[in-house]
């Protein structure tokens, strides 16, 4: 990262884990029970993805000057996987762009993937299948 990057923002959250495990955000926007073993953790992730990729999406769309005639919706899975005693990650979003050619939504989708920062962060490094829907 260049040394010029200018910082927009920081999400910070402090956990804690036992039978009374939470996260809580600094900024308050963020405050839930997290019971163990935790599976919180695959819905949190895929929360956190469908929002930055909701936003990448959106901003595809209007680099492209295609207007969203409706909100766009993501609904995605992260499965935690074990294979030969070594966990691993697979992800699946089922995008809907409703009311654009499907042609143009398949691009838009394709996109937001280049712009998401989560879409960057694990690429190459999990299977991700992308579908619309």
């Amino acid at each position: 990262m260049s040394t010029a990057a200018k910082l927009l923002f920081t999400g910070k959250t402090h956990v804690t884990s036992g039978a009374n495990g939470a996260a809580r955000s600094g900024d308050g926007s963020l405050d839930i029970k997290l019971a163990e073993p935790h599976p919180a953790a695959e819905n949190l992730f895929a929360a956190a993805w469908s929002a930055c990729y909701l936003g990448a999406l959106g901003l595809a769309a209007a680099q492209r000057k295609v207007k969203l005639p409706t909100e766009p919706s993501v609904d995605t899975t992260i499965g935690l996987n074990n294979a030969s005693g070594s966990f691993f990650l697979r992800a699946r979003l089922d995008v809907s762009v409703p009311g654009v050619d499907r042609t143009v939504a398949q691009e838009l989708i394709e996109a937001a993937h280049g712009i998401c920062p989560y879409s960057k962060a694990v690429h190459g490094n999990i299977e991700v299948t992308t579908t619309l829907v």
